[in-house]
């Protein structure tokens, strides 16, 4: 049993702070004893904010991103392009391709990947709201960006399937040399990939 070093308000902060991705027990300590040194300046502010989140976000009923509108913002903006729907894992996938500006068009969030040995099927995921949306007749192209693993090329595989019926262009993103990359430090996987994607220079 390992010794408490602290009061249970600060133990109970650790512990939430080690359930975030990519903090583990060590890294949530060092979290907690920074934001408590800086309680003025970064505690307050952040408690304050994360109040207002739990208050005010709220899930896109439309493509499943996360905003404090629903619609949120990107669904209903005028200015995109609605013939072309952008198919993503999760709202981080999302977020990902918005960074990178490259087409201001619309977006589905699935919500994760088919995994039948952890129970996620197509009822699990936003699967049936992808396909009434394609169903409306206003897509023309679906783009599936979801990530080069088993689960996500199953999950793509079965996404073509379910939309094989419907007058649609279903594409998926290139898969191969990432941009600055050195073929030497890359797995046989992605040179695989690269060569079998090649074209025309």
């Amino acid at each position: 049993m390992s010794k408490r070093i602290a009061g249970p308000e600060i133990e109970r902060l650790i512990q939430l702070l080690a359930k975030v991705p990519g903090l583990g027990p060590r890294s949530a300590r060092r979290a907690a004893l920074h934001l408590i040194k800086k309680k003025e300046q970064l505690l307050g502010p952040l408690a304050s904010a994360m109040g207002e989140a739990l208050d005010k976000v709220r899930v896109c009923s439309a493509c499943g991103n996360v905003d404090t509108s629903d619609p949120c913002i990107i669904c209903s903006d005028p200015r995109r392009d609605g013939s072309t729907l952008i198919v993503v894992e999760d709202v981080s996938d999302l977020w990902a391709l918005e960074r990178a500006s490259a087409m201001n068009v619309r977006y589905h969030v699935l919500g994760g990947t088919l995994s039948p040995l952890d129970g996620v099927g197509p009822d699990q995921l936003n699967i049936r709201s992808l396909v009434d949306r394609v169903a409306m007749g206003d897509v023309k192209e679906v783009i599936l960006a979801v990530n080069a693993t088993v689960e996500g090329q199953t999950t793509a595989h079965y996404l073509t399937d379910q939309l094989s019926g419907f007058e649609v262009k279903v594409t998926r993103l290139a898969h191969g040399v990432p941009v600055g990359g050195e073929l030497d430090y890359l797995d046989e996987g992605t040179l695989t990939a690269a060569l079998r994607s090649r074209t025309l220079f």
